[in-house]
């Protein structure tokens, strides 16, 4: 493991990555999928030591000192990368406007520089409450809020990036849910207490149906599409369907069966609560802004995906949310300690292409 301030020298084979926002949910799962896949990643990270520690010691990730904010810390960053996994995303909902759309800003520069293809993780947020359970990567845009329309605008400044040589792919996917993600929907979804869950709430009415994508398989997906670059036109958008809830209760079923405990309660989420203290906290006023995406079904067609890759990973639910919990302490293993992200990688990296000093030096 490498802390730098200016990259190495790219692979041969061009199959180098940056990762920026390696230490979130998204951005984690995609450096752990690329490495079994033989890319070498690095990351940038304003507190190397602090980032290093959240995304693992065992990862064997290049680490350059820099700050998303600042162009020219990005384009020394991507010296080299032939992908940029933009994962990048303002913490608590907060403030998306002077942080998501500068920090993609950076990354278009870096990769306009570099030649490196963005890949930026899509959500729903782009589409009307009312644009249903099959959505295509073709259906109109037309978001109902400030962040829909910031994330329209963000995928808009990557179609202009490309018409100026760039190349982009977009995967969209529902609610991200799995293993080392403690920003997850599962994390205030349930209520926790002496490693077992207390109780569940639905956040919406019981007969709407909510779309959820495991990180695991999601990232997945995303290295098998990076494999296929030859076959991706300049500027790609896959959806990606996951895992479709028809029923509002159906996740604290799951939660119910993983903890082997059908008396765990499942109650309404507090939003009344939510509304009286969105005046003083930020996060809960942007939270009461998303919540059409409880009270709509609204789901994605991954038709296209299936075309282009065939199989498309699929983790059973109850197995994912088993995974899951097991990786938020929740059955009888502390936090953190169940194999979830990286215990599959490691056991893949021993026979990857990772040269042998670097995996002498990140002994797993």
């Amino acid at each position: 493991m490498t802390d730098t301030t200016t990259p190495s020298s790219p692979r041969p084979a061009d199959r180098t990555a940056l990762v920026i926002g390696v230490t979130g949910s998204f951005g984690g799962h995609a450096a752990a999928a690329l490495i079994r896949h033989g890319w070498a990643v690095r990351a940038l990270a304003r507190d190397v030591a602090a980032a290093r520690a959240k995304a693992s010691r065992c990862m064997p990730i290049e680490w350059i000192a820099g700050d998303a904010m600042k162009a020219d810390d990005v384009v020394r960053a991507a010296m080299g990368a032939t992908v940029i996994v933009h994962a990048a995303n303002p913490p608590g909902y907060r403030n998306w406007r002077g942080l998501a759309l500068p920090m993609l800003a950076s990354t278009i520069g870096a990769a306009e520089t570099s030649g490196a293809r963005i890949v930026l993780p899509g959500n729903v947020y782009n589409y009307a409450p009312d644009s249903g359970t099959r959505i295509t990567e073709t259906a109109p845009q037309q978001p109902a809020t400030r962040k829909g329309r910031i994330r329209v605008e963000m995928e808009q400044m990557l179609r202009a990036a490309v018409g100026r040589g760039a190349k982009a792919l977009v995967l969209r996917a529902g609610d991200f849910f799995g293993p080392a993600a403690p920003n997850s929907s599962l994390h205030w979804l349930t209520t926790r207490r002496g490693g077992r869950v207390r109780s569940v709430y639905t956040p919406g009415p019981g007969g709407v149906g909510h779309a959820y994508a495991y990180l695991p398989d999601l990232a997945e997906t995303l290295a098998r599409l990076l494999d296929r670059e030859a076959d991706l036109a300049d500027f790609e958008a896959f959806h990606f369907a996951g895992h479709w809830l028809a029923r509002a209760d159906e996740m604290g079923q799951s939660i119910r069966r993983a903890c082997s405990d059908a008396a765990i309660p499942l109650r309404p989420f507090p939003w009344p609560l939510v509304y009286a203290l969105s005046p003083f906290t930020e996060t809960f006023r942007e939270l009461l802004e998303m919540r059409y995406l409880w009270r709509r079904p609204i789901g994605l067609d991954d038709a296209r995906l299936r075309a282009f890759l065939g199989e498309i990973p699929a983790t059973a639910f109850d197995t994912a949310v088993r995974e899951s919990l097991a990786d938020m302490g929740c059955l009888g293993v502390p936090a953190g300690a169940s194999p979830g992200l990286f215990e599959p990688w490691a056991g893949s990296l021993r026979a990857s292409r990772l040269d042998a000093a670097h995996v002498r030096q990140n002994p797993l």
